[in-house]
């Protein structure tokens, strides 16, 4: 497996694993009315405005996404926004951390997170911190990410529009 900076061949790859990221979010953790909203919005039109995101962040700093590929195939990604969000949060911020079930236990997602916290370590942030959203119920990642030394800093809240 080889992990690298996203690239442009990488699309078909990566919306696999964002689509399979959206979807487990919404399945694994909210019930069915968030399964359906997380469902809802991955059309065409999400996809073509999420690539272009990618794609300014990317141009901003190539070491935004990273990929993980097996056998010319994407099977993880990390991304953490670039430096000139660091107002966002005041600090770096872990966007997305995903890595394709078949590859889970194997070390990937620990490669995933070093490069993610190297490429945090290397931005001029307010605040030295990486954080990210992680939902309660989702054990599975609360306990990798309690296992890289991510700690409860406070607690994000959402209502309707």
């Amino acid at each position: 497996m080889e992990l690298r900076p996203y690239e442009p061949g990488d699309e078909a790859g990566l919306w696999d694993c964002k689509r399979a990221f959206e979807l487990g979010l919404g399945a694994g953790t909210g019930g069915d009315d968030k399964e359906a909203k997380y469902e809802g919005k991955l059309d065409e039109t999400y996809r073509a405005e999420w690539f272009e995101w990618v794609g300014r962040c990317v141009d901003s700093d190539p070491r935004c996404v990273t990929v993980v590929v097996d056998d010319a195939e994407v099977v993880g990604y990390a991304f953490v926004l670039p430096e000139s969000h660091r107002f966002i949060w005041d600090a770096a911020v872990l966007n997305e951390l995903y890595v394709a079930p078949e590859h889970r236990g194997t070390g990937v997602a620990d490669d995933l997170m070093e490069a993610a916290v190297d490429f945090a370590r290397d931005q001029d942030l307010p605040l030295d911190r990486l954080v990210l959203d992680v939902d309660g119920a989702n054990e599975r990642a609360k306990a990798f990410y309690d296992r890289h030394g991510f700690g409860h800093w406070g607690e994000m809240v959402a209502r309707e529009l």
